[in-house]
């Protein structure tokens, strides 16, 4: 007995010990963010063989084999599509803030997508106006509506939502629901989902999740983005989840979520459209020129006066673009800078960048939610808040809910509005969203909207913060470890 025992125990150290030298040399190998490799290295390291399944699930971002052909197949068709938005691409940099150009060429030379000119914007300051415009918009429909977000459940405002697009269905417009698998669960298989089908929406599920599926792809990769096109004319983008704020997430202490939403007319419209398009080929292998020609999609005349470049990010597009732009945005300030986000967890090259803004004299402002619906995220944040306090930047709480907007505004020339957060799973695994915006009269009107948000804020106070508990310290540590992991 004594030796089979010392067999069977030699045996299962040389295999852990075997596990955790190879996923070493694999993690140390991919050249990750040196925050991230060390993350995974504490993880495979300290737990035996279920460091390595953990890895395994959700160390690498497997998107499925099927999935990676069809994003190859289509990259000519792009390629076409975009050398034809070139042509028609805003060339007006004369009177815009030339720290604006070098953004420009970065998404141009990453992405492909150029600067269009000619955009009209309304700025959707809260949920209850959003839903009523979506609701009008969409009896109004034509053609198609076409809805993407990461959240959609009834209840409120949204079941308004809901029937409109039944009316829209029965008129004979094509309507397309494209949701995410894990963040619209509580909708998805349910009656009232099936209900819409039978009415002839036509609804996919986005990156399915389950069990089975997380041995052959990474199930935590999601898309994050938040698009409605109705007729190639109309579209929004934002933060707003297709949700009530009266009803989602009551029970969790936090209050409304307060999001905000752009309605844009004009040729970034065209963009949006197909960016749709393209998510919707992915997720059903349905040919992506059919998809277009369908749709319509074609060039939009000026409606306005506002460029606008688009830059979708996420796994599969040019790696880390939607960071290294919000680096090069960062860097870019001279005055002012203010960024709202609910998801706070920089990594070591956001942070730096932050502190070397407020240490060259920028006035740095970062509005987070008072209360956050993630405890994780809520200690990884405040860890960071110290270092950050102490080179200048000032942390403010906001009071009034969640604020779950998304916002950068730079020295008043240019901003940021999308779906992405400042968290690690926003920069590398999340498929999201940003409109960068070089427009000095649109880009107030979001500063004046942060100010609101400022002036529903309460400051954190350093000397009050650095006597926060050991207890409270240590958690924010322990969560600061796997920070490059959420």
């Amino acid at each position: 007995m004594d030796r089979i025992y010392w067999f069977l125990t030699s045996i299962l150290f040389l295999t852990d010990l075997s596990i955790r030298i190879g996923l070493s040399i694999r993690v140390i190998m991919r050249k990750k963010e040196p925050s991230v490799t060390l993350a995974w290295l504490v993880v495979i390291l300290l737990l035996p063989f279920l460091g390595a399944i953990i890895y395994l699930l959700f160390g690498e971002n497997r998107l499925g084999e099927r999935r990676a052909k069809r994003a190859a197949a289509d990259i000519p068709l792009i390629l076409r599509w975009a050398e034809g938005l070139r042509q028609r691409a805003f060339s007006g940099w004369d009177s815009i803030n030339p720290e604006c150009e070098p953004i420009r060429r970065q998404i141009d030379a990453a992405i492909g997508i150029p600067t269009m000119p000619g955009n009209a914007f309304i700025l959707i300051k809260d949920s209850a106006t959003f839903f009523q415009n979506l609701v009008k918009d969409i009896d109004a429909a034509r053609h198609h509506c076409f809805l993407e977000f990461y959240i959609f459940e009834t209840g409120g405002q949204a079941d308004l939502v809901v029937e409109a697009l039944k009316r829209a269905a029965q008129r004979g417009v094509h309507c397309r629901l494209l949701l995410d698998s894990i963040g619209s669960k509580k909708f998805l298989g349910t009656p009232e989902c099936l209900d819409l089908m039978a009415h002839g929406i036509e609804i996919i599920e986005c990156l399915p999740a389950g069990l089975i599926r997380a041995l052959f792809v990474r199930i935590d990769l999601r898309n994050h983005r938040k698009i409605v096109t109705i007729d190639g004319q109309i579209a929004y983008t934002g933060s707003q989840n297709l949700v009530d704020p009266r009803y989602f997430k009551q029970d969790e202490g936090v209050g409304q979520w307060v999001d905000i939403m752009v309605r844009i007319r004009g040729p970034v419209v065209e963009i949006l459209t197909a960016s749709f398009l393209y998510d919707w080929a992915l997720e059903t292998g349905q040919p992506l020129e059919k998809l277009i020609s369908e749709a319509e999609v074609h060039s939009l005349p000026a409606m306005g006066e506002i460029p606008v470049q688009l830059a979708p990010s996420g796994p599969g597009y040019a790696e880390g673009t939607i960071h290294n732009l919000l680096l090069t945005t960062i860097y870019a300030a001279r005055q002012e800078l203010i960024l709202t986000t609910p998801y706070f967890v920089p990594d070591n090259a956001i942070l730096i960048a932050l502190k070397s803004a407020a240490q060259r004299g920028v006035a740095v402002t970062i509005i987070v939610p008072e209360k956050n619906d993630s405890k994780l995220v809520h200690y990884a944040s405040r860890a960071r808040y110290g270092e950050l306090i102490s080179a200048g930047v000032r942390i403010v709480a906001f009071t009034q809910g969640l604020l779950h907007t998304k916002t950068i505004t730079v020295d008043d020339d240019f901003c940021l509005i999308g779906s992405v957060n400042l968290d690690m799973r926003s920069f590398w695994l999340n498929f999201e969203m940003t409109l960068f915006v070089y427009n000095r009269s649109f880009t107030k009107e979001v500063r004046a909207l942060q100010q609101e948000y400022l002036e529903a804020s309460i400051p954190l106070d350093e000397e009050i913060f650095k006597k926060r508990s050991f207890g409270e310290r240590f958690m924010e540590n322990m969560a600061l470890l796997v920070g490059p992991l959420l």
